[in-house]
């Protein structure tokens, strides 16, 4: 009888120990299960907030995309109208060089022919003057000619 109720004794103890584990087991369950609790809702607060961050980066990306894209069309235009531009310049500067070449040119002759006309007009201006000086002479000549008919008669006529 003795070992009966030391068994009951042991198996009370037993089952109160059974008890105690089992609640402080189900305690620790459902204090790890409100920690998991927790620590999933900052998780998928986390994630939220990671979301939200995500997409905020992929909106500014997309901006970004745009923008470059939008500076890529600028540019490619700038650079056409750059080139086209340089041709219209080079065009101008083909045709200002022709221009120039053509009143060079033109320059050249009208001097040319200023010297020539110059060299022409010396030789007549010296022919003029040899003309001047051969008419002077013979003008001087028929004077001379003249006072001495002039004094012959008079010298005549006064004998």
């Amino acid at each position: 009888m003795g070992n009966g109720v030391c068994s009951r004794k042991q198996k009370k103890i037993f089952q109160s120990l059974l008890l105690v584990t089992v609640v402080f087991g189900v305690i620790y369950g459902g204090m790890f299960s409100y920690e998991m609790h927790k620590q999933l809702k900052r998780t998928e607060d986390m994630a939220v907030k990671y979301q939200q961050h995500q997409e905020s980066l992929s909106a500014q990306l997309q901006v970004v995309y745009e923008h470059r894209s939008r500076l890529e069309k600028s540019l490619q235009k700038e650079r056409l109208e750059h080139k086209k531009s340089k041709d219209d310049y080079l065009g101008y500067k083909i045709e200002a060089q022709q221009s120039l070449n053509q009143e060079k040119n033109q320059h050249d002759e009208l001097k040319k022919q200023y010297y020539e006309l110059q060299e022409q007009h010396q030789l007549q201006e010296d022919e003029h003057n040899k003309a001047l000086d051969e008419h002077k002479q013979r003008l001087d000549q028929l004077h001379q000619t003249k006072e001495s008919e002039i004094s012959n008669n008079t010298l005549a006529s006064v004998n």
